[in-house]
């Protein structure tokens, strides 16, 4: 792992520990066992390194929804997509915490590009949701926007509460089996 990696690292660490805001380049610094000026040799700033891990975190999960298989059905594509979100935030907790949480701290064109790909990926298991109901697996009433909601909620705040070496396959699958008994079946006729 080189030092500029080894910055990024211990700042996605202090960042998820601290806050964004309560973390300072003297914190990163020394953590990292650098002087806060050495630091300057591997950044700009320290917006740089938030900027960093939540595009890290941001890819990651991009990179388990790639892995969802296109022949699925769309129920077994939302439990799909439920493991692999839970096991990127069980792998990667730091990247994760800043994805969910201290993003909102980037500025300018950082937080626009950022909170684009967050809507993209928002999008992607929305379209899961559509999927579903246009395939008569889900209920033809589903409201997709509330369920995708339901879906990221659950699953983004697993930060919190998810302890370390838990099985994040058997967890999604329960929490997959609560999301989905509720939206299987007809609409009540209005």
């Amino acid at each position: 792992m080189s030092r500029r990696e080894e910055v990024a690292r211990v700042a996605a660490r202090l960042f998820a520990e601290r806050g964004y805001d309560g973390t300072s380049l003297a914190d990163v610094a020394e953590a990292v066992g650098l002087r806060k000026a050495s630091l300057y040799h591997h950044i700009e700033a320290k917006e740089d390194l938030l900027w960093e891990v939540a595009w890290d975190g941001a890819e990651a999960f991009h990179a388990a929804a790639d892995g969802l298989g296109d022949d699925e059905p769309a129920t077994e594509k939302i439990r799909f997509a439920l493991r692999a979100h839970l096991r990127v935030v069980a792998e990667q907790l730091d990247a994760a915490t800043v994805f969910v949480r201290e993003w909102r701290s980037l500025s300018g064109e950082r937080r626009r590009r950022f909170v684009a790909e967050r809507r993209r990926y928002e999008d992607r298991i929305r379209e899961l949701f559509r999927e579903g109901v246009e395939g008569g697996e889900l209920r033809s009433d589903l409201d997709v926007s509330a369920a995708a909601l339901l879906f990221l909620s659950a699953a983004n705040w697993a930060y919190t509460w998810l302890r370390p070496g838990a099985d994040t396959d058997a967890l999604a699958d329960r929490f997959y089996a609560v999301l989905l008994d509720g939206m299987r079946g007809y609409a009540t006729p209005g």
